[in-house]
């Protein structure tokens, strides 16, 4: 029976978060999408995490390069807690609304910033991709010998450029992803500020944050992460930001 991306992310409020002193997060997301001009555009949505309420946070990258963060709570309780640094631009703490239009289809809206519609399908390696997916143990999900081994695959595999999923944020924490659920992105338009962002398209050379690789395609999931916890004499967070700039 084919799980639908509208099915996985309802039941990811429903399961617990993983165990452990990690920081840890557990939802859907549509993990990274290029537009041919050079934009990007992603898009979180976590029910549970060990370290803020629940929020949603869409990220995006203009053609030359300049990041803004929005979330639904404010900087240290969203994802420029790990990311913050890696813009001049400060976190959003804006309404971000999102609607499933069909079991395969969702609409993400920032009120007066941004109208998002992403087209979601199955293939064959996102199903085979899946299936290998749900299947590895909690305690498996940890080491980070067997996520290294899974990103020299997953990339090629499923075409969306270099994948790394552990390593290191641009704020020092050390991350592990794991997915459990793999979509690929159909169809999408976006519409920034009045301003429709056209195709979809890769981009050259592929972007990063740090050690975190942008998917050069499409991409959703259903994953958890674990993120090493905030040390204050360690890590750079939202509230300090630039201040080595």
């Amino acid at each position: 029976m084919t799980i639908t991306p509208q099915a996985a992310a309802a039941a990811t409020r429903t399961t617990p978060l993983p165990d452990g002193d990690e920081e840890r997060v557990i939802g859907f997301g549509v993990m990274g999408l290029p537009f041919a001009n050079g934009h990007y555009l992603a898009y979180r949505d976590f029910p549970d995490t060990s370290f803020a309420p629940a929020y949603k946070s869409v990220w995006h990258r203009t053609p030359d390069g300049v990041w803004t963060f929005y979330a639904t709570t404010p900087g240290p309780q969203s994802c420029s807690r790990y990311f913050s640094s890696a813009t001049t631009v400060e976190p959003v703490v804006c309404t971000i609304d999102t609607t499933w239009i069909t079991p395969w289809s969702l609409t993400i809206s920032i009120p007066a910033v941004l109208d998002w519609s992403v087209d979601i399908t199955t293939t064959a390696t996102t199903s085979a991709m899946s299936v290998i997916a749900s299947r590895i143990p909690a305690a498996a999900a940890r080491n980070r010998t067997l996520l290294r081994t899974m990103s020299h695959f997953v990339g090629p595999i499923m075409r969306i450029g270099k994948v790394r999923l552990t390593g290191h944020l641009p704020n020092g924490q050390e991350f592990r992803i794991t997915p459990r659920r793999v979509w690929a992105v159909a169809d999408s338009t976006a519409v920034l500020r009045g301003v429709d962002l056209g195709p979809t398209g890769p981009h050259r050379p592929q972007g990063t944050l740090a050690d975190f690789q942008l998917p050069q395609r499409g991409i959703c999931v259903v994953a958890h992460g674990l993120f090493e916890a905030f040390d204050v004499a360690k890590h750079r967070d939202a509230d300090r930001l630039h201040l080595s700039r």
